[in-house]
């Protein structure tokens, strides 16, 4: 049986959230997936489980033990995956721990003047969707193809322009875009499994769409054995 954990606090309320549960009731039995609240105690101990996924939702109500989390998936190879504010926290913990900038902050809940590598998007991206593309000679490429896809949102925050370039040169790879948002995906290319989207993967679970590739790609990372399993 494999783990994985979904870092977040889980929000009945929130559309995205019952569409998290809606795709995880679609995995195979040999992959458990369970949420996590940030401020538990499990939160410190979500190294153990064969995968971390970060969910939308922020700011969680511990912010400190996600970024813990981040750290520890991006530094011991556990497969990883961020979407919509993992996404942007996920920028934050490289930028503050792997490109330099100490001081790097999200605009959403910074209490100083941080350098703010994650900012308001142009437009409000919630509840829209933009056609994300694909960088080939990426990993979210070999996932996605060349084809543009609908990727789903409900942000108003992205990786701000002005800090790509320097996130880039300390070994980020940009692995999407899309207009109006930006960076839609990063990925780390020596990790085993390190991926985080702006967009939503798991949106169309409830109406039972296929399984998303970025998902599959995820799960499959965590047990081969889900290539043939999901549906």
């Amino acid at each position: 049986m494999k783990h994985v954990v979904l870092l977040g606090d889980r929000n009945p309320g929130s559309l995205t959230h019952r569409e998290l549960d809606a795709a995880l009731k679609r995995l195979p039995a040999e992959v458990r997936a369970y949420w996590v609240d940030t401020d538990s105690p499990e939160a410190a101990r979500v190294s153990g489980a064969d995968g971390l996924w970060v969910v939308p939702g922020s700011p969680y109500r511990d912010d400190g033990a996600v970024y813990a989390a981040i750290t520890g998936a991006r530094s011991s190879g556990q497969p990883f995956m961020g979407t919509c504010a993992g996404f942007q926290y996920t920028v934050v913990e490289f930028a503050r721990n792997v490109a330099g900038l100490v001081d790097a902050d999200h605009a959403e809940s910074a209490r100083g003047e941080g350098t703010l590598v994650v900012d308001r998007l142009s437009c409000s991206l919630v509840a829209q969707e933009r056609a994300v593309t694909a960088v080939p000679g990426t990993r979210m490429h070999d996932i996605v193809g060349s084809e543009s896809f609908p990727g789903f949102h409900w942000c108003n925050f992205g990786l701000a322009p002005a800090y790509v370039e320097r996130l880039v040169a300390h070994g980020l790879t940009i692995g999407a875009h899309a207009e109006d948002a930006g960076v839609e995906a990063i990925e780390l290319a020596e990790h085993p499994f390190f991926l985080a989207t702006l967009f939503q993967p798991q949106v169309g679970a409830v109406d039972g769409r296929p399984v998303h590739p970025v998902l599959r790609a995820f799960f499959a990372a965590i047990s081969p054995a889900t290539r043939k399993c999901l549906n």
